[in-house]
């Protein structure tokens, strides 16, 4: 909520920190970008390689953006559904992510993609891996705005123990080096009964060429 600071970061891993209400200040200027995104490149529900619907809508900004379908999970220079390059990535997001990378004690990750994720109450994300990706040493940093969401953290293996970690809105969670490989999702939404917002939006910026 406004005039709140953020809270002291809270280790993860030893290479994975959350960062609590880290994005607050900047969240109205974030959704005005991610709104300025859509204009150009519309939410869209991809398929996974064996034809099941994601059941979260997506969108890509940056030099590459990450899609899924058929021909399996790519990323691509140009969004599929116009042909046209994904918008740029904001100015506001390339630097929001140097700043929580810092925070968090690790090298500015120079993202060249982010991953546009909206969850409606229902919708969640299971276990998985960020492994597309050509650098698998630079991190990855996640941002969460709107509806708060339980994230799941779990280890290198699938079937390692989770721990869930309670995301609010303004939440920054950076992971990389020994922890970049960590398989990571968000349990379904619950539903908010005075909640400010009608949904959740997640940004995930990595350097994905």
């Amino acid at each position: 909520m406004p005039g709140l600071l953020p809270a002291a970061p809270v280790a993860l891993g030893p290479e994975a920190w959350w960062l609590p209400g880290f994005a607050l200040g900047r969240a109205p200027a974030l959704l005005d970008a991610i709104a300025g995104v859509l204009a150009q490149a519309p939410l869209r529900q991809m398929q996974t390689p064996g034809g099941r619907r994601i059941g979260v809508a997506m969108s890509n900004c940056g030099a590459l953006g990450w899609t899924s379908g058929r021909d399996g999970y790519r990323y691509t220079a140009c969004d599929p559904l116009s042909g046209k390059p994904w918008p740029a990535l904001p100015a506001l997001l390339r630097a929001l992510a140097a700043d929580a990378a810092a925070a968090a004690g690790l090298p500015d990750p120079a993202p060249d993609a982010c991953l546009i994720n909206h969850y409606l109450p229902g919708t969640g994300m299971g276990l998985h891996q960020d492994r597309d990706e050509r650098d698998l040493r630079a991190a990855i940093v996640s941002v969460s705005l709107g509806l708060p969401a339980v994230f799941l953290w779990g280890g290198l293996r699938r079937h390692d123990p989770v721990q869930a970690v309670p995301l609010a809105h303004g939440d920054v969670v950076v992971w990389g080096g020994a922890d970049r490989l960590r398989f990571h999702g968000v349990r379904r939404l619950a539903r908010a009964a005075q909640a400010p917002w009608p949904c959740r939006w997640n940004l995930t910026l990595r350097r994905a060429g």
